[in-house]
C-alpha cells in the first residue's frame, strides 16, 4: 500500500476560512499530506478581528486526541492556539504518543490585535510545552515575549533564535522577521547551526493567517519526510507564493492565497 503522509494540527477555528485550522488543512491539501485536526477553541472571528471565543471543554480536547492517537498515523503534527493552561496540559501529555515531529506556532495575538491566550498561559507555554518541540516558529513578538529580549535588528534575530534553544530548551527555532523593515528575513537556529531564508518583501495589507500557514507547510513537509531545513525552505516559497497572490477579501487584512503555487504551474 502506498504510504500516505499524515498532518495533524491541533489549534483553533476561523469561520473567515484564512487562519487557524481552516488555514492549516488548506495548507496540508494543497502540499499532500493527509489533514487532520483537534479543535481547541472556537473563535468568532474575521479579516477586521475577533468577536467572540468559546474553549472546547478540556474532556473533549482529550477525547478528539484520543481518537487520532488511537486509530490514525500521524507523521508530524503542529499546535496553533491553545487559550490556557488546562488545554496545555492535556495536549503536553499527550504530545509525546505521537512519536512524530512537532512544530509550535505560539500563536499568542491575531494578526488584527486581538489576544488568543490568557496571560497567565505564557509562561506554561514557554516552560512545560516548549521543550517538546521539534522547532518553535515565533514572529518577533512572541519572540520577545519567550525571551525577554528586544529585537530590533537581525543580529537581534540571531540571538533571541540561539536563546530560545540554548536558554529555553527548543530543539530549534525559527524566528521570523516579518515585522522588521526591509527584506523578509527567518532564522532557524538548530542548536549547531545557523541559517537564514529571504523573501522580498510584498507590499500587501493581506496578511490574515500567515503564520498558521507556515508552519502548517513546515508540517506537511516534515511529515513526508524531508530534514527541517529542507521542510523550511519549501515552506517558506510556499507562505511567500501565498502572500504574493493574496485575496483582497473582507474589511480588514485579507487572507493568503493558498492554491498560489498551483496557479504558478510551480511543482510543489
Amino acid at each position: 500500500m502506498k504510504h500516505i503522509p499524515c498532518s495533524l494540527t491541533i489549534a483553533g477555528t476561523d469561520p473567515s476560512g484564512g487562519a487557524g485550522i481552516h488555514a492549516d488543512l488548506k495548507t496540508f491539501q494543497e502540499l499532500k499530506s493527509y489533514g487532520m485536526s483537534v479543535i481547541t477553541s472556537v473563535v468568532a472571528q474575521n479579516t477586521t478581528g475577533v468577536q467572540a471565543i468559546h474553549h472546547v471543554p478540556i474532556e473533549i480536547i482529550e477525547k478528539q486526541l484520543k481518537s487520532v492517537i488511537s486509530d490514525m498515523p500521524v507523521h508530524a503534527l503542529k499546535t496553533g492556539m491553545i487559550a490556557n493552561i488546562d488545554m496545555m496540559e492535556v495536549i503536553a501529555w499527550n504530545i509525546p504518543k505521537f512519536q512524530a515531529p512537532f512544530v509550535m506556532d505560539p500563536v499568542m495575538v491575531a494578526t488584527s490585535g486581538d489576544a488568543l491566550i490568557e496571560e497567565q498561559a505564557r509562561d506554561f507555554l514557554k516552560e512545560k510545552l516548549l521543550p517538546l518541540t521539534t522547532v518553535i516558529t515565533p514572529n518577533i513578538p512572541e519572540a520577545e515575549f519567550l525571551t525577554g529580549q528586544k529585537i530590533q535588528s537581525v543580529d537581534d534575530m540571531k540571538q533571541v533564535a540561539k536563546a530560545i534553544v540554548h536558554e529555553l530548551g527548543a530543539n530549534a527555532a525559527l524566528v521570523k522577521g516579518g515585522h522588521l523593515d526591509g527584506e523578509a528575513i527567518d532564522f532557524l537556529y538548530d542548536g549547531s547551526s545557523l541559517y537564514h531564508f529571504s523573501a522580498k518583501r510584498i507590499p500587501t495589507k493581506n496578511t490574515h493567517g500567515t503564520g498558521c500557514t507556515y508552519s502548517a507547510a513546515i508540517t506537511a513537509f516534515l511529515s513526508q519526510g524531508f530534514s527541517l531545513y529542507d521542510a523550511v525552505e519549501k515552506a517558506k516559497h510556499f507562505v511567500t507564493a501565498a502572500i504574493k497572490q493574496s485575496f483582497s477579501i473582507g474589511a480588514g487584512n485579507g487572507p493568503t492565497n493558498h492554491w498560489a503555487l498551483r496557479e504558478d504551474g510551480v511543482k510543489q
